[in-house]
């Protein structure tokens, strides 16, 4: 992996791979910081860099340094060792190195796009002059690799999926986290993307490309590689920039809260109702008949889903099985509906499971669901409803936010008509600005 620097858009420096000559010596202007101390201060500075490269076995080292030799990071020398770890050894000697570490950051990649269930394909860690990518497919025994991450604060970006992904797959839930996409939508950031965040703050342009990858396929490409390493590598120099803004706003102490609700809201989940785990969107279109058929469709795609590996979506589209459920129920012709690249023996299947939908008992069939009842709000409510949003308004335009992050419409609604949940939703710095 070879990092050169690039001018990028407008003259903005950033760092990127692969491809520089190494011994070259470049000029770039970066708008965003000096990053020859940290923290790092906004200003514009035309730095001289060169780029330096160390061998050693296994391994290669790189840094980046400006014209007077001072590295361009507050962790000088950064190891890439252009593998994933996927064995007992490697992972237990890194392990030694991730016990020792001053801070933590780390990402995930799944294969929701790919496979049913999803699952955790790949972890990127970075520490202090390190960057690796762990397999969780390989099987591993990652028990010790959560247990040094346990009572760390972890560095993430945008961390609700990767919550998910770490609870449900392996029963994982971090302590603390740092999440950047949190701290920038409280600073105002109208572009809270990483790639938004870095470019912003360190003047660093993320190459972007393997979104959509298959992140179960091994072994990875180098772009996939390069775009993993890419979501991590960077995290620590920008949570330094966040925190230190948010702490001189007066507003650590809010992302913290927001931090330990985005673990409890993605962490702690109910186990799904099975009366309505099936009923995708547009199903409350449906009557009870076509319902019951909807149901059946839903569950065998499921479980053909799970079979073959595949998305759901894969094998019928929300949209095709309301279609079928709705066509059959009104006794059309429905079988015109199968795309014709589904096989004769999964059409056969597919007429087996709607026929049985359409001989249940209408005692049998499912209700439709309705929505809440809407409650008509009272003149006194309505005036305690614009105080509300004017007070949240005004606070968000002094503390250039965006208001929904202070309270959303329905929230302001439920605290005028004195709901409960509408208040046990808001955090404490969110009740201080409302004064409720």
């Amino acid at each position: 992996m070879v990092f050169t620097v690039d001018s990028g858009n407008g003259g903005r420096g950033g760092i990127r791979t692969p491809g520089a000559a190494f011994g070259h010596t470049l000029d770039f202007e970066s708008s965003a910081f000096d990053r020859t101390q940290p923290p790092f201060r906004a200003c514009t500075l035309a730095h001289r860099v060169c780029l330096h490269k160390s061998e050693s076995p296994g391994f290669s080292q790189y840094i980046v340094k400006n014209s007077g030799w001072v590295a361009l990071d507050a962790a000088p020398l950064l190891r890439l060792t252009g593998r994933v770890i996927d064995d007992a050894k490697q992972l237990a000697d890194f392990l030694g190195s991730l016990r020792q570490a001053e801070w933590l950051a780390i990402d995930t990649e799944a294969d929701s796009l790919h496979s049913h269930p999803e699952k955790l394909c790949l972890l990127q860690v970075a520490i202090p002059g390190r960057a690796e990518l762990v397999d969780p497919l390989c099987g591993m025994d990652l028990d010790a690799l959560w247990e040094t991450f346990a009572d760390r604060e972890l560095m993430m970006h945008g961390a609700d999926y990767d919550l998910r992904l770490l609870q449900s797959g392996h029963e994982f839930v971090p302590a603390r986290i740092f999440d950047t996409m949190l701290a920038g939508r409280l600073l105002g950031r109208e572009r809270f993307g990483l790639a938004d965040l870095v470019q912003h703050y360190l003047g660093i342009t993320l190459e972007k490309g393997s979104q959509k990858a298959n992140w179960a396929k091994r072994p990875l490409t180098s772009q996939m590689a390069e775009y993993a390493r890419n979501d991590v590598l960077h995290l620590h120099d920008l949570v330094t920039c966040l925190r230190e803004e948010l702490q001189e706003k007066g507003r650590g102490e809010w992302h913290a809260q927001e931090c330990a609700q985005l673990i409890k809201d993605n962490t702690y989940l109910p186990a799904p109702d099975p009366d309505r785990i099936w009923r995708v969107k547009g199903s409350n279109r449906l009557l009870p008949a076509a319902l019951a058929i909807l149901r059946e469709l839903w569950h065998w795609r499921e479980q053909e889903a799970r079979r073959r590996c595949r998305p759901p979506f894969f094998v019928l589209s929300h949209d095709l099985i309301l279609s079928l459920a709705d066509k059959a129920a009104n006794g059309d012709d429905y079988v015109r509906l199968l795309p014709r690249r589904i096989p004769e023996r999964r059409r056969q299947a597919i007429r087996e499971v709607i026929e049985r939908g359409i001989s249940m008992s209408s005692a049998d069939h499912p209700q439709p669901i309705k929505p809440p009842r809407r409650r008509n709000m009272s003149a006194q409510q309505k005036n305690q409803f614009e105080e509300l949003q004017e007070r949240r308004n005004k606070h968000a335009e002094e503390l250039g936010i965006d208001p929904t992050i202070i309270a959303s419409r329905a929230t302001l609604m439920g605290l005028a008509q004195e709901t409960e949940e509408s208040l046990a939703d808001l955090q404490g710095w969110q009740r201080e600005l409302l004064a409720v």
